[in-house]
Parts: structure tokens; sequence; C-alpha cells
């Protein structure tokens, strides 16, 4: 007989299907079980659709009757875009409901599992609930203290280099590494860059799978392009600027100005380029932004470094060396002694064609 293990591990991997397609919601898997058997499955596929549990229901048709159902997060109890997933449950007369993780939504959190326990159906909880908050890193984080999780993307040379003096940096990793960049673009929820990175590399910062390479991405499926953020405290973005050109765009800065092209724009406390990093977090979250992917250079990477804003880098390293006159990974002054320094946990590590990715998580230390 299998345990609950096994059925939560099946549930987790199909919540991974929904990695690009669910935002601003949470990823969840949900399946059903008869008599150590699978008989349904379903995941929540994208925003004001089905959600996994409705979705396994409805493939499980009137067998669902005295089955067990597995989901990866707790059923919701509220009327939301969609009807609540726990009445669901209830109608279909399921026997037992395993639930991974509980919602950090306090609109939600412990009152679907309650709701369950009222109708007479038993309840279990804490299974593989890790590996499930995992799958939700920005949604978790911003139902539990307000902003997104903020995952900083860096490219570099092995001697620590993004730049030439010059500004110039394409391309410093491989073609196997930027599509691998595209995967994260393509699960985030928004995209950070500072006014630095406009003037000097003018990116479009979109989602666009390499030819040949995009079977990671849902076949049929229409890519949701994330929110492009720039700070830019003076409003120095050129009226010709790529970024422009497109839908979802939002410019961060510190003056009363008119954007170009009527861009949407937040007015917040700064002081030149930099405004205060905080106050953009707690705007970002109120826009359900989960998972917030920094694509910019030193200054702004920094400065984020420094507020402790950032929690995981995700650094591409090049075997290449540019030399000690080209640009750095942050700008960080008064980082003087070495009880200023910033550890780091690497978390994973792996080949990614000819250069290699780092996973790693700062360890902030309150001397800086």
């Amino acid at each position: 007989m299998s345990t609950p293990e096994h059925y939560m591990a099946r549930a987790i991997q199909l919540a991974e299907r929904g990695l690009y397609t669910t935002d601003p919601n949470p990823r969840v898997g949900c399946v059903l079980v008869k008599n150590d058997q699978i008989i349904a499955e379903g995941w929540h596929m994208r925003a004001g659709e089905g959600h996994a549990e409705v979705n396994a229901l409805y493939q499980a048709g009137g067998k669902a009757e005295g089955a067990d159902c597995y989901v990866t997060l707790e059923p919701c109890s509220h009327f939301g875009r969609t009807p609540p997933c726990v009445e669901a449950l209830i109608n279909a007369m399921v026997k037992r409901v395993f639930v991974s993780m509980t919602d950090p939504n306090p609109v939600v959190s412990g009152t679907g599992i309650e709701r369950l326990r009222e109708a007479g159906i038993e309840v279990h909880t804490d299974i593989l609930s890790a590996q499930s908050e995992k799958l939700n890193p920005g949604f978790c984080q911003r139902m539990r203290i307000g902003r997104p999780y903020i995952r900083s993307k860096l490219a570099m040379s092995l001697d620590g280099r993004t730049a030439m003096a010059s500004g110039e940096s394409k391309w410093i990793t491989g073609p196997e590494a930027r599509n691998d960049v595209q995967k994260l673009r393509a699960r985030s929820s928004g995209i950070l860059t500072g006014i630095g990175t406009i003037l000097t590399d003018d990116p479009l910062l979109n989602v666009r799978p390499h030819q040949g390479h995009s079977d990671w991405y849902p076949e049929g499926q229409k890519i949701r392009q994330p929110l492009r953020i720039v700070v830019d405290g003076q409003m120095r973005i050129p009226a010709d600027a790529r970024l422009l050109s497109q839908d979802r765009v939002l410019l961060a800065t510190a003056v009363d100005k008119p954007s170009p092209h009527n861009t949407d724009t937040v007015l917040l406390p700064g002081d030149g380029d930099i405004i205060d990093l905080n106050a953009l977090m707690a705007v970002l979250a109120q826009r359900e932004i989960n998972e917030l992917m920094v694509e910019a250079g030193g200054v702004l990477n920094g400065a984020l470094l420094k507020a402790g804003l950032i929690d995981e880098l995700v650094i591409y390293m090049a075997p290449k060396i540019m030399g000690d006159m080209a640009r750095g990974v942050f700008h960080l002054p008064g980082m003087e002694t070495m009880a200023q320094n910033i550890s780091l946990h690497i978390t994973d590590m792996r080949a990614i064609g000819q250069d290699w990715r780092i996973t790693a998580t700062p360890e902030y230390n309150e001397a800086f």
C-alpha cells in the first residue's frame, strides 16, 4: 500500500505544471485516490480558471465519493475568482483530505481545514510541506510579510565582472544559460531593473523562449508577460526606450513628472536615481507581485542587498576573464572590513552549457 507521501509527491508534480501560468495565484496540484489507486488528477492552470481540486473532481465524476483527496495547499473556503473548493469536496462526499501545507493567506488560513472537519471529513496536514512551500515562495512571502520574494539574476565572468568599463556586456554567457534565464522570467510576476540598465542596454525584458529550446513552456498556452518595473528616480527614461513599446510597464520614480507614452507610474520617496525600495516592495505586493526577478546593474543590486531585500541569487558564471577595469556585480560603498561581508549559503550548483549556475541565499550581517 502506498503512503500519503507517495500520493502527495504526485500532487506536487502536478502543481509544477502551473509554474509559468497560474500567477498571481499559487501553483496547486491534487490527486484523488480510491482503493489505493489514483482515480483522478488535477492542477490549477491559470488564474480565474478551475482550482486543482475542482479539476480533479470533474475528472473523477461520480467516482469521487468515498475517495481520499491529496492537495498541496489548503482548499480555499472563500469566494474569489472561483467558488470555494471546500464546498466542492464536501458535496462530492470525499472521505479524507490530506493537505500538504496550510494556506498562508490570512483570509483562508485554517478555515478551509476547519470547514472540512465540521462537515465530518477527516483531515491530515503537514505532508511534504517544505516541498510544497518551495513551489510558491513568492505567494507565501507576500501573504506572510507583505512583500514579494526577490530573486536577483546575475551573469558574470569567472573573476566576478558583469560588463566591460564601457558597459558592453553581450554576451557573457552562452545560449543555454540565456535560455535558462527565460524560464526564470516566465515564472516571475515582475522583472525589476534600473534606469542605468535601460540607458546602457535598452532591454525588452520579455519572455521569449529560444527557438528549439522552448519545450519547457506549456504547449498551446499563451505566454504570460511579467510586469516590467523600472527604478527611475529622476524620470530619465527615453521616450523611445524599447521597453515602453510593450504593455505592463511600471516606472518607480521620485519626481512628479509626466511619463512617456502615459506609462503607469508610482511616486515614491527617493534621492537621485534610487527610490525607497521598501516602499516599492509594498506597492508591488499590493499589485499581487509574488516572485520579483531582478535584472539590473551593480548599483540597484547593491542597494537591494544593503537593504536586506534579496532573498535569492541566481548567478550564471562564464569561463571568461574580463579584468579589473570591468564592472563588478555589486556596488557596496561602505563595506570596508571582513566583519561587514555578506556570506552566501549555496543551495544549488550545476553546469548550464559551458557556464555554471549557482543558486544561493544571502546570510545578512548586522554589521553592514
